[in-house]
């Protein structure tokens, strides 16, 4: 064994000791899947009813029992029958929307009642019903989020928050999906909140750390653009605008009042950054009185000096200089070293050209596994299919949502089972291999991981948008990433082939997990590891050949290097991810909050009362046991 297998080898599990106490988080899956059945059950049983009472007795006997091809379109009852239909799937799809809400907001209503929502640190490695019904409603809430935003009518989400009452939405305001955003917001009217820009309410400071569980207030008039995040406990002061990427920490006050913010963590840019940031000439600067600065003459006599002095030096290069910066680099694979290849940026593995060939994959696997769901409905409907009376066959209705269930499930385990067979025979041909591979047409590396990636996704993304996101850990398991399923990916982009999680490990909303990564002409593979009690924050990239050791917390909108190292006990940020302090979360005061004053630059301590049941609060740090 080298040096370097040394120092990238897995920690034993006896390398970190703390007495602290450290309780494993039970998550109470019986109580989830008993809340999203009886959800799920009664949403799709009344639309389903109503939908085959239409079908079996107005649409099957004036249409499709109609002999006559021109009656069909004649005869009135024929005519209305048929145009009605599309009219009826509508209705039983808005009564499906509405039934969820009302499920959600009983159940809802009933666990805030048990335990309410509250502001608070709540203790993570200490068991409580606190924690119990914050995850309780987090899960609820997941099945109905999803409904809503991926499906017709993602504009009904805001009734849906406000209906169960997991948030507070004001009027004219808009929410671009995300993957976070579903609860303990109170945000005001007319804001519009980007793609995959995140109001985190809750925030998770490693496995036997803390929830920091806080409501987000939001004023009127607030822009928010793309991949922004809003941390726990933060107040955005209404006429606010932030710009993509603008993020803040936990606990920031941002006073607003038709000011721009930018940054991680954000702070407010002025007048030149605002014009610089959006590019505007000074003819443009005069002409948009709204802009503010605009009557700035010192700053648009600066831009128009620039912009002369441009004019005067832009000149045409040289056309033997420009055939020559054209010309392909000619560069050595095997003599690139781990330096040469320590960017400080990831870019996505996903396949930029997916060659036609690679689509025919999908023709076997989808013909197999529909023609088994094909027999098993006929089988189900064989009955009333052959004209037996309907009032006989109640059973049929009762037990639709659960046949709709099964077969969509049924449908996706066998696109599983098929695809996992074809990647066997793909593998037998040619091995995966860890390497740096020319990314071009024809280099048998190259080609063979876009198959692989190919053959992979359409399993992924049928689980990933089932009514049970987060079975997709099954397709992971089954197609190439060695974990079990204590593990979780929430929300999670994940590469499906060399990828090892350690037991507890958690990957946060919308992460990035590569194992693979396309950098300029060259494809990078390498495993990546993740030891047991890891955390990775939400919105985080994962390079490919990234170590996490035990019980090391990466934060959120973090990104690692390639083949970065992260050593065990240790909490990690930054773009790339740099030492930050070691994890001792669950050691630390949770009655103690930081909060920031992003416009003033300031940060100052206030006490809070740690969210725990009574009868365990002589378990956590307080002011009271330091004095």
């Amino acid at each position: 064994m080298n040096a370097e297998d040394k120092e990238t080898e897995p920690p034993d599990s006896n390398e970190i000791n703390n007495d602290t106490l450290k309780e494993e988080v039970s998550l109470q899956f019986h109580l989830y899947i008993f809340i999203f059945a009886i959800i799920y059950y009664v949403s799709w049983v009344v639309p389903g009813f109503i939908f085959w009472l239409y079908f079996f007795i107005p649409f099957r006997i004036f249409f499709l029992e109609n002999l006559g091809f021109i009656s069909i379109f004649t005869d009135f009852k024929s005519l209305i029958s048929l145009l009605f239909m599309p009219l009826v799937i509508i209705l039983c799809y808005l009564l499906h929307l509405l039934l969820i809400g009302l499920i959600t907001r009983l159940i809802w209503k009933i666990t805030e009642r048990i335990s309410p929502s509250k502001s608070g640190i709540i203790p993570r490695n200490i068991r409580s019903r606190a924690a119990n019904y914050y995850h309780i409603r987090s899960f609820m809430i997941k099945y109905g989020k999803n409904t809503f935003n991926k499906g017709i009518f993602p504009w009904l989400s805001n009734w849906f928050y406000n209906f169960v009452g997991s948030n507070k939405i004001g009027k004219g305001t808009t929410f671009e999906e995300s993957v976070g955003m579903d609860k303990f917001i109170d945000i005001g009217e007319n804001c519009y909140i980007g793609v995959n820009t995140t109001l985190a309410s809750h925030l998770i400071q490693g496995i036997f750390g803390n929830i920091s569980y806080f409501k987000i207030k939001v004023g009127n008039n607030v822009t928010s653009a793309a991949l922004g995040n809003i941390g726990p406990g933060s107040e955005v002061f209404e006429d606010t605008y932030l710009l993509p990427l603008a993020s803040t920490p936990k606990h920031s006050i941002i006073k607003g009042g038709k000011n721009f913010y930018w940054g991680i963590p954000l702070r407010k840019i002025f007048r030149k950054k605002i014009m610089q940031y959006l590019g505007l000439s000074p003819k443009e600067l005069e002409k948009n009185e709204n802009i503010e600065g605009y009557k700035d003459k010192k700053l648009l006599k600066q831009l128009k000096e620039k912009e002369s002095i441009v004019e005067k030096t832009d000149e045409i290069p040289n056309n033997t200089q420009m055939l020559d910066t054209l010309q392909e680099e000619k560069i050595d694979i095997d003599t690139l070293t781990r330096e040469d290849l320590a960017i400080d940026f990831t870019t996505s593995s996903a396949i930029s050209r997916v060659n036609a060939k690679f689509l025919l994959v999908y023709i076997p696997i989808f013909w197999v596994s529909g023609l088994i769901i094909t027999i098993l409905w006929y089988w189900y409907s064989e009955d009333i299919i052959n004209g037996y009376s309907i009032r006989f066959h109640l059973p049929f209705f009762l037990f639709f949502p659960v046949m709709l269930f099964g077969l969509l499930y049924i449908f996706i385990l066998a696109c599983i089972l098929f695809s996992k067979l074809l990647l066997i025979v793909v593998n037998l041909i040619h091995k995966p291999k860890e390497g740096v591979f020319k990314a071009k047409i024809g280099d048998t590396d190259f080609e063979f991981w876009m198959l692989r990636t190919q053959i992979k996704k359409i399993s992924l993304w049928l689980l990933r948008n089932s009514p049970l996101p987060w079975t997709d850990e099954l397709a992971f398991k089954q197609l190439g990433v060695d974990m079990d399923f204590s593990s979780h990916l929430a929300d999670t982009w994940c590469d499906s082939e060399f990828i090892k999680l350690g037991r507890k490990v958690m990957i946060g909303q919308g992460a990035t997990i590569m194992s693979s990564m396309v950098v300029g002409k060259y494809l990078l593979i390498k495993k990546v590891f993740f030891d047991d009690y890891v955390m990775v924050g939400g919105q985080t990239s994962i390079a490919p050949g990234t170590i996490i050791k035990k019980e090391s917390v990466i934060g959120a909108i973090s990104s690692t290097t390639y083949d970065q190292v992260l050593k065990p006990g240790w909490i990690y940020f930054g773009i790339p991810a740099r030492e930050l302090k070691e994890n001792k979360y669950s050691e630390e005061r949770r009655d103690i909050l930081i909060k920031r004053q992003v416009d003033e630059a300031k940060k100052f301590e206030v006490l809070h009362e740690v969210n725990i049941d009574e009868d365990k609060k002589d378990l956590i740090k307080t002011q009271k046991e330091e004095m």
